[in-house]
Protein backbone atom coordinates (compact mmCIF):
# COMPACT_ATOMS: atom_id res chain seq x y z
CA UNK A 1 0.00 0.00 0.00
CA UNK A 2 1.09 3.55 -0.70
CA UNK A 3 1.63 5.05 2.79
CA UNK A 4 0.57 8.54 1.73
CA UNK A 5 -2.37 9.47 3.97
CA UNK A 6 -5.13 10.93 1.78
CA UNK A 7 -8.37 12.66 2.71
CA UNK A 8 -10.71 12.61 -0.30
CA UNK A 9 -13.47 15.23 -0.58
CA UNK A 10 -16.15 14.97 -3.25
CA UNK A 11 -19.87 14.60 -3.81
CA UNK A 12 -21.30 13.96 -7.33
CA UNK A 13 -20.61 11.08 -9.68
CA UNK A 14 -17.98 13.17 -11.49
CA UNK A 15 -15.74 12.61 -8.44
CA UNK A 16 -16.21 8.85 -8.18
CA UNK A 17 -13.55 7.72 -10.73
CA UNK A 18 -11.01 9.89 -8.90
CA UNK A 19 -11.79 8.10 -5.63
CA UNK A 20 -11.73 4.74 -7.39
CA UNK A 21 -8.29 5.30 -8.89
CA UNK A 22 -6.83 6.31 -5.51
CA UNK A 23 -8.13 3.04 -4.06
CA UNK A 24 -6.85 1.06 -7.05
CA UNK A 25 -3.40 2.62 -6.76
CA UNK A 26 -3.17 1.76 -3.07
CA UNK A 27 -3.21 5.17 -1.39
CA UNK A 28 -4.08 5.09 2.31
CA UNK A 29 -7.42 6.89 2.28
CA UNK A 30 -8.01 7.86 5.89
CA UNK A 31 -11.44 9.44 5.28
CA UNK A 32 -13.89 10.43 2.58
CA UNK A 33 -15.72 13.72 3.14
CA UNK A 34 -18.98 14.27 1.27
CA UNK A 35 -22.15 16.33 1.55
CA UNK A 36 -24.86 15.21 3.99
CA UNK A 37 -27.60 12.85 2.81
CA UNK A 38 -30.47 14.80 1.29
CA UNK A 39 -34.07 14.10 0.19
CA UNK A 40 -34.36 13.95 -3.61
CA UNK A 41 -36.98 13.39 -6.28
CA UNK A 42 -40.75 13.48 -6.13
CA UNK A 43 -40.90 11.18 -3.15
CA UNK A 44 -38.25 13.19 -1.30
CA UNK A 45 -36.48 9.95 -0.41
CA UNK A 46 -33.23 10.50 1.49
CA UNK A 47 -30.37 9.39 -0.71
CA UNK A 48 -26.59 9.12 -0.43
CA UNK A 49 -24.24 11.09 -2.64
CA UNK A 50 -22.51 9.05 -5.39
CA UNK A 51 -19.20 9.50 -3.55
CA UNK A 52 -20.71 8.13 -0.35
CA UNK A 53 -22.00 5.11 -2.26
CA UNK A 54 -18.51 4.51 -3.64
CA UNK A 55 -16.87 5.00 -0.23
CA UNK A 56 -19.24 2.46 1.33
CA UNK A 57 -18.40 -0.01 -1.42
CA UNK A 58 -14.69 0.41 -0.68
CA UNK A 59 -15.23 0.20 3.10
CA UNK A 60 -13.81 3.68 3.78
CA UNK A 61 -14.50 5.97 6.74
CA UNK A 62 -17.03 8.68 5.81
CA UNK A 63 -17.47 12.16 7.25
CA UNK A 64 -20.51 14.28 6.34
CA UNK A 65 -20.32 17.63 8.15
CA UNK A 66 -23.11 20.06 7.36
CA UNK A 67 -20.52 22.81 7.11
CA UNK A 68 -16.84 22.06 6.66
CA UNK A 69 -15.97 25.18 8.69
CA UNK A 70 -17.66 23.79 11.82
CA UNK A 71 -15.13 23.35 14.67
CA UNK A 72 -16.07 19.68 15.04
CA UNK A 73 -15.38 19.03 11.35
CA UNK A 74 -12.04 20.82 11.45
CA UNK A 75 -11.00 18.91 14.58
CA UNK A 76 -11.91 15.58 12.98
CA UNK A 77 -9.81 16.28 9.92
CA UNK A 78 -6.87 17.59 11.91
CA UNK A 79 -6.88 14.42 14.00
CA UNK A 80 -6.48 12.35 10.82
CA UNK A 81 -3.16 14.07 10.02
CA UNK A 82 -3.47 13.71 6.24
CA UNK A 83 -0.42 14.10 4.00
CA UNK A 84 -2.59 15.41 1.19
CA UNK A 85 -6.22 16.29 0.53
CA UNK A 86 -7.81 15.62 -2.86
CA UNK A 87 -10.91 17.70 -3.62
CA UNK A 88 -13.21 16.96 -6.57
CA UNK A 89 -16.52 18.85 -6.80
CA UNK A 90 -17.04 18.72 -3.04
CA UNK A 91 -19.47 21.64 -2.98
CA UNK A 92 -18.08 23.81 -0.18
CA UNK A 93 -15.16 26.24 -0.03
CA UNK A 94 -12.36 25.08 2.26
CA UNK A 95 -11.07 27.47 4.96
CA UNK A 96 -7.37 28.34 5.08
CA UNK A 97 -7.01 26.21 8.21
CA UNK A 98 -7.68 23.12 6.12
CA UNK A 99 -5.73 24.28 3.09
CA UNK A 100 -2.64 24.60 5.30
CA UNK A 101 -3.14 21.29 7.11
CA UNK A 102 -1.59 18.60 4.82
CA UNK A 103 2.14 18.75 4.20
CA UNK A 104 1.57 18.22 0.45
CA UNK A 105 -1.34 20.67 0.38
CA UNK A 106 -4.80 20.36 -1.15
CA UNK A 107 -5.18 19.34 -4.80
CA UNK A 108 -8.28 20.01 -6.88
CA UNK A 109 -9.53 18.39 -10.08
CA UNK A 110 -11.64 20.90 -12.05
CA UNK A 111 -13.71 20.16 -15.17
CA UNK A 112 -12.56 23.04 -17.36
CA UNK A 113 -9.48 24.55 -18.90
CA UNK A 114 -8.76 27.12 -16.23
CA UNK A 115 -8.96 30.04 -15.90
CA UNK A 116 -12.13 29.66 -18.03
CA UNK A 117 -15.26 28.46 -16.24
CA UNK A 118 -14.22 28.63 -12.63
CA UNK A 119 -17.10 27.80 -10.29
CA UNK A 120 -20.06 25.49 -9.90
CA UNK A 121 -21.19 24.36 -13.36
CA UNK A 122 -18.23 24.42 -15.78
CA UNK A 123 -19.43 21.56 -18.00
CA UNK A 124 -22.93 22.98 -18.49
CA UNK A 125 -21.61 26.43 -19.34
CA UNK A 126 -18.96 25.18 -21.76
CA UNK A 127 -21.71 23.53 -23.81
CA UNK A 128 -24.22 26.37 -23.49
CA UNK A 129 -21.62 28.90 -24.61
CA UNK A 130 -20.84 26.84 -27.70
CA UNK A 131 -17.22 26.09 -26.80
CA UNK A 132 -15.37 23.75 -29.15
CA UNK A 133 -12.68 22.86 -26.60
CA UNK A 134 -12.87 21.80 -22.96
CA UNK A 135 -10.75 19.71 -20.63
CA UNK A 136 -9.61 19.06 -17.08
CA UNK A 137 -7.19 21.01 -14.89
CA UNK A 138 -5.49 19.96 -11.66
CA UNK A 139 -4.32 22.71 -9.32
CA UNK A 140 -2.90 23.60 -5.95
CA UNK A 141 -5.87 24.99 -4.01
CA UNK A 142 -5.83 28.43 -2.40
CA UNK A 143 -8.47 30.52 -0.63
CA UNK A 144 -10.07 31.77 -3.89
CA UNK A 145 -12.74 30.13 -6.05
CA UNK A 146 -10.68 27.86 -8.35
CA UNK A 147 -7.85 30.41 -8.45
CA UNK A 148 -4.90 28.22 -7.40
CA UNK A 149 -1.79 27.59 -9.47
CA UNK A 150 -2.26 24.91 -12.11
CA UNK A 151 -0.35 21.62 -12.19
CA UNK A 152 -1.58 19.77 -15.29
CA UNK A 153 -4.18 20.37 -18.02
CA UNK A 154 -5.57 18.06 -20.67
CA UNK A 155 -7.78 19.17 -23.56
CA UNK A 156 -10.81 17.57 -25.20
CA UNK A 157 -12.63 18.66 -28.38
CA UNK A 158 -16.37 19.28 -28.09
CA UNK A 159 -18.47 17.94 -30.95
CA UNK A 160 -21.16 20.41 -32.20
CA UNK A 161 -23.93 18.07 -31.02
CA UNK A 162 -22.30 16.85 -27.78
CA UNK A 163 -24.47 17.15 -24.66
CA UNK A 164 -23.45 18.04 -21.13
CA UNK A 165 -23.91 14.40 -20.14
CA UNK A 166 -21.59 13.17 -22.88
CA UNK A 167 -18.92 15.76 -22.06
CA UNK A 168 -19.28 14.98 -18.35
CA UNK A 169 -18.58 11.29 -18.95
CA UNK A 170 -15.52 12.02 -21.11
CA UNK A 171 -14.06 14.51 -18.61
CA UNK A 172 -14.86 12.21 -15.67
CA UNK A 173 -12.52 9.50 -16.98
CA UNK A 174 -9.93 12.07 -18.02
CA UNK A 175 -9.96 13.65 -14.57
CA UNK A 176 -9.10 10.40 -12.80
CA UNK A 177 -6.09 9.77 -15.04
CA UNK A 178 -4.90 13.35 -14.67
CA UNK A 179 -5.20 13.08 -10.87
CA UNK A 180 -3.02 9.97 -10.92
CA UNK A 181 -0.32 11.75 -12.93
CA UNK A 182 -0.59 14.81 -10.72
CA UNK A 183 -0.06 12.90 -7.49
CA UNK A 184 3.01 11.14 -8.92
CA UNK A 185 4.52 14.51 -9.81
CA UNK A 186 3.59 16.02 -6.47
CA UNK A 187 5.02 13.23 -4.34
CA UNK A 188 8.22 13.31 -6.42
CA UNK A 189 8.50 17.03 -5.69
CA UNK A 190 8.10 17.81 -9.41
CA UNK A 191 4.61 19.31 -9.57
CA UNK A 192 4.78 22.71 -11.30
CA UNK A 193 3.02 25.85 -10.15
CA UNK A 194 1.63 27.56 -13.24
CA UNK A 195 -0.27 30.82 -12.57
CA UNK A 196 -3.67 30.90 -14.25
CA UNK A 197 -3.18 34.33 -15.77
CA UNK A 198 -5.96 36.70 -16.82
CA UNK A 199 -9.24 36.40 -18.77
CA UNK A 200 -10.96 34.23 -16.17
CA UNK A 201 -14.66 33.45 -16.58
CA UNK A 202 -17.12 32.06 -14.05
CA UNK A 203 -19.62 29.23 -14.42
CA UNK A 204 -22.39 30.18 -12.02
CA UNK A 205 -24.99 27.78 -10.68
CA UNK A 206 -27.90 27.07 -13.02
CA UNK A 207 -31.18 28.94 -12.45
CA UNK A 208 -34.68 27.66 -13.09
CA UNK A 209 -35.52 30.42 -15.57
CA UNK A 210 -32.73 29.18 -17.84
CA UNK A 211 -34.67 25.98 -18.52
CA UNK A 212 -37.46 27.66 -20.50
CA UNK A 213 -36.51 28.13 -24.14
CA UNK A 214 -36.79 31.66 -25.48
CA UNK A 215 -37.56 31.26 -29.17
CA UNK A 216 -36.40 34.80 -29.92
CA UNK A 217 -32.82 33.60 -29.42
CA UNK A 218 -30.94 32.32 -32.45
CA UNK A 219 -31.13 28.69 -33.57
CA UNK A 220 -27.47 28.27 -32.57
CA UNK A 221 -28.07 29.64 -29.06
CA UNK A 222 -31.13 27.44 -28.60
CA UNK A 223 -29.33 24.34 -29.85
CA UNK A 224 -26.52 25.02 -27.36
CA UNK A 225 -29.03 25.59 -24.54
CA UNK A 226 -30.85 22.31 -25.22
CA UNK A 227 -27.69 20.19 -25.28
CA UNK A 228 -26.21 22.17 -22.37
CA UNK A 229 -29.17 21.24 -20.15
CA UNK A 230 -29.21 17.57 -21.24
CA UNK A 231 -29.52 15.36 -19.20
CA UNK A 232 -30.05 17.72 -16.25
CA UNK A 233 -32.12 19.77 -15.62
CA UNK A 234 -33.53 19.71 -19.17
CA UNK A 235 -34.87 22.50 -21.37
CA UNK A 236 -38.57 22.98 -22.02
CA UNK A 237 -41.14 24.94 -23.95
CA UNK A 238 -44.94 24.82 -23.89
CA UNK A 239 -47.31 23.33 -26.44
CA UNK A 240 -51.04 23.87 -26.06
CA UNK A 241 -50.44 25.20 -22.52
CA UNK A 242 -48.55 22.11 -21.33
CA UNK A 243 -44.83 21.76 -20.74
CA UNK A 244 -42.83 19.99 -23.40
CA UNK A 245 -39.25 18.97 -22.61
CA UNK A 246 -36.87 19.33 -25.55
CA UNK A 247 -33.96 16.87 -25.47
CA UNK A 248 -32.45 16.89 -28.94
CA UNK A 249 -32.35 19.49 -31.68
CA UNK A 250 -30.50 20.21 -34.91
CA UNK A 251 -29.52 23.57 -36.29
CA UNK A 252 -30.66 23.78 -39.92
CA UNK A 253 -28.38 25.05 -42.66
CA UNK A 254 -29.04 28.76 -43.11
CA UNK A 255 -29.47 28.25 -46.86
CA UNK A 256 -32.67 26.32 -46.13
CA UNK A 257 -34.17 28.74 -43.67
CA UNK A 258 -35.80 31.40 -45.82
CA UNK A 259 -39.21 30.36 -44.56
CA UNK A 260 -40.13 33.31 -42.33
CA UNK A 261 -42.47 32.69 -39.41
CA UNK A 262 -42.54 34.18 -35.91
CA UNK A 263 -40.26 32.74 -33.18
CA UNK A 264 -41.67 29.43 -31.93
CA UNK A 265 -43.84 28.82 -35.03
CA UNK A 266 -43.89 25.37 -36.61
CA UNK A 267 -42.66 25.86 -40.17
CA UNK A 268 -42.60 22.40 -41.70
CA UNK A 269 -42.81 18.71 -40.89
CA UNK A 270 -39.65 16.69 -41.59
CA UNK A 271 -38.58 13.07 -41.75
CA UNK A 272 -37.23 13.22 -38.15
CA UNK A 273 -39.45 15.84 -36.49
CA UNK A 274 -40.37 19.40 -37.39
CA UNK A 275 -38.82 22.80 -38.01
CA UNK A 276 -39.38 25.81 -35.77
CA UNK A 277 -38.73 29.47 -36.48
CA UNK A 278 -36.37 31.22 -34.04
CA UNK A 279 -35.09 34.76 -33.65
CA UNK A 280 -32.42 33.91 -36.21
CA UNK A 281 -32.48 30.73 -38.25
CA UNK A 282 -34.42 27.50 -38.03
CA UNK A 283 -34.18 24.74 -35.43
CA UNK A 284 -35.30 21.16 -35.98
CA UNK A 285 -36.76 19.35 -32.97
CA UNK A 286 -35.62 15.71 -32.87
CA UNK A 287 -36.46 14.35 -29.40
CA UNK A 288 -39.04 15.67 -26.92
CA UNK A 289 -40.99 14.59 -23.84
CA UNK A 290 -44.61 15.67 -23.27
CA UNK A 291 -45.67 16.39 -19.70
CA UNK A 292 -46.00 13.15 -17.65
CA UNK A 293 -45.04 11.05 -20.70
CA UNK A 294 -41.96 9.18 -21.87
CA UNK A 295 -39.30 10.59 -24.11
CA UNK A 296 -40.11 10.17 -27.80
CA UNK A 297 -38.93 11.27 -31.19
CA UNK A 298 -40.30 14.58 -32.36
CA UNK A 299 -41.77 12.65 -35.29
CA UNK A 300 -43.81 10.48 -32.91
CA UNK A 301 -44.90 13.55 -30.97
CA UNK A 302 -45.95 15.40 -34.12
CA UNK A 303 -48.03 12.43 -35.23
CA UNK A 304 -49.63 11.75 -31.84
CA UNK A 305 -50.37 15.38 -30.97
CA UNK A 306 -51.30 16.42 -34.53
CA UNK A 307 -48.64 19.11 -34.81
CA UNK A 308 -49.08 21.20 -37.96
CA UNK A 309 -47.34 24.18 -39.61
CA UNK A 310 -48.54 27.45 -38.13
CA UNK A 311 -48.87 26.10 -34.56
CA UNK A 312 -46.90 27.99 -31.91
CA UNK A 313 -44.58 26.73 -29.17
CA UNK A 314 -44.07 29.32 -26.45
Amino acid sequence: MNKTRVVFMGTPDFAVPCLDILVKEGYEIVAVVTQPDRPRGRGQKVTFSPVKEAALMHGLEILQPKKIREPEALESLMALQPDIMVVVAYGQILPKTLLDLPKWGCINVHASLLPKYRGAAPIHWAIMEGETLSGVTTMHMDVGMDTGDMILREELSIDPDMTTGELHDALQAMGAKLLSKTLCLLLDGKAPRLPQGENATYASMLKRDMERLDWTLSAQQLHNRVRGLNPWPGAYTTFQNKNLKVWRTKQIDSALTELGGQPGEVLAMTENGFWLATGQGVLELLEVQPESKRRMTAKEFATGYQVKPGMILA
